[in-house]
């Protein structure tokens, strides 16, 4: 396969698709994705069987257990599918608002309406699930869309792709507006992350290692966040049994996610008292502690904390603590090692929250909550694309609104300039 000119042809196709994508009303988009979710209910057996190629060839080629749990398409999952697309095609259509509509002295009206992206590119691995998720946010935002998953799922995404290709065309709307790459060859993924002529906007998902090449090679805008390093301070002005809650629910809710806190800054004013509560809980629940020198003091048992630790994003029991000359010290170590993902501060203290919600640069700040909230659905948007810690286009969790832009709208009645 001549693999640049299969993309270039995708990305043609795409491009076609998304003039046909946008200008579809609601009910037409809606009706693809509740179509493809009837025709994934239908197609079953199929998807389980085109799973089982992936999990044989993922077992001989030493997948390990974790991948292959990533990778395995259950019943209960299929169902997640459904019900995903069924809850997609529920919420509210960003697409065609106009907002901020003001007469100006001249006599016009100008505003700004909503409209989607054009053609968003997505790189993902492992699961398939994520075939469906990008699919039909995109669709619902009024994109098209070129998908290539892993290598190691490629029956299963073309199983699923012929079950979107069957919704799209029960609504009316071009096969093209998704398009999954039909080749594993990884030379797909630097023809699709340099064809601005195409390809609007970029959302890869997936490790570290992945993010940090396309953000290296692409020459399309790329949505995207490479750690998860965040961070819960407890203010000497907390509450005790608030900021317990808070930070053991931060840590070991679940490990492998990248809004979890991997430092735990505490106020030196309180850490006498606070610490050895932490500790309790946090051995209790199998986390291994990591800690500064004034941490160890009053925690000896505490393996003794390296620079690398304060960069760390463990996705695992693993926690590094630090005791901090208050405020403006915890929110030097934040501004220095973290991710700009998400970070938290415990207090009852108004005017300290105030300042670390305006002086913490990321992506998203709390006050005495959970950095697990950090999630798009907790945050009412139904569904995200992923998260960003960049600054343009969006910032933090990436819903449906994210994958659209804003133009001007002008309204006049004969008006010229003077």
């Amino acid at each position: 396969m001549d693999v640049a000119a299969y993309m270039a042809e995708l990305g043609q196709q795409a491009r076609a698709a998304a003039r046909e994508v946008a200008r579809s009303t609601t009910a037409v988009r809606n009706q693809a994705l509740l179509a493809t979710a009837r025709a994934l209910s239908a197609a079953r057996t199929e998807l389980v069987r085109a799973n089982q190629k992936d999990l044989e060839n993922g077992r001989a080629n030493g997948l390990d257990d974790a991948m292959l749990d990533r990778l395995e398409l259950t019943e209960a999952r299929i169902d997640t599918m459904i019900e995903g697309l069924q809850q997609v095609a529920g919420l509210p259509d960003p697409v065609g608002e106009i907002t901020d509509m003001t007469y100006r002295p001249s006599g016009i009206q100008v505003g700004k309406m909503r409209v989607p992206l054009g053609v968003i590119g997505i790189i993902y691995e492992s699961r398939p699930n994520v075939t469906v998720e990008a699919a039909s946010l995109c669709l619902k935002s009024g994109n098209a869309t070129i998908l290539r998953g892993g290598s190691e799922a490629i029956h299963s995404n073309q199983a699923i792709a012929a079950c979107l290709a069957t919704g799209l065309a029960e609504a009316g709307l071009p096969e093209t507006a998704v398009q999954v790459v039909a080749t594993t060859d990884r030379a797909a993924v630097g023809e699709l992350i340099t064809m601005p002529q195409y390809v609007d906007v970029i959302v890869p998902r997936g490790g570290k290692g992945l993010i940090e090449r396309i953000s290296r090679d692409a020459r399309v805008p790329v949505i995207k966040h490479l750690d998860g390093v965040c961070h819960v301070y407890i203010d000497s002005h907390a509450d005790p049994e608030k900021a317990l809650k808070v930070a053991v629910n931060a840590k070991t809710h679940r490990y492998g996610t990248c809004n979890t806190m991997e430092t735990l800054l505490v106020d030196e004013e309180i850490a006498d008292d606070m610490l050895p509560l932490l500790a309790r809980e946090f051995v209790a629940k199998g986390v291994e502690l990591r800690g500064c020198e004034r941490t160890r003091a009053v925690l000896p048992d505490v393996i003794a904390a390296t620079e690398e630790d304060w960069h760390a994003e463990y996705l695992a029991p693993i926690l590094a603590v630090r005791v901090v000359a208050g405020l403006e010290a915890a929110m030097d170590h934040i501004n220095r090692y973290s991710s700009q993902h998400t970070e938290s501060i415990i207090t009852e203290n108004y005017s300290r929250a105030r300042r670390f919600l305006t002086e913490v640069d990321s992506s998203s700040v709390m006050v005495n909550a959970s950095t697990r909230f950090a999630d798009g659905f907790e945050y009412g948007l139904g569904a995200e694309i992923g998260i960003s810690t960049d600054k343009l286009h969006a910032r933090g969790p990436v819903g449906l609104e994210g994958l659209t832009s804003q133009k001007y709208v002008v309204f006049g009645d004969g008006h010229i300039r003077a």
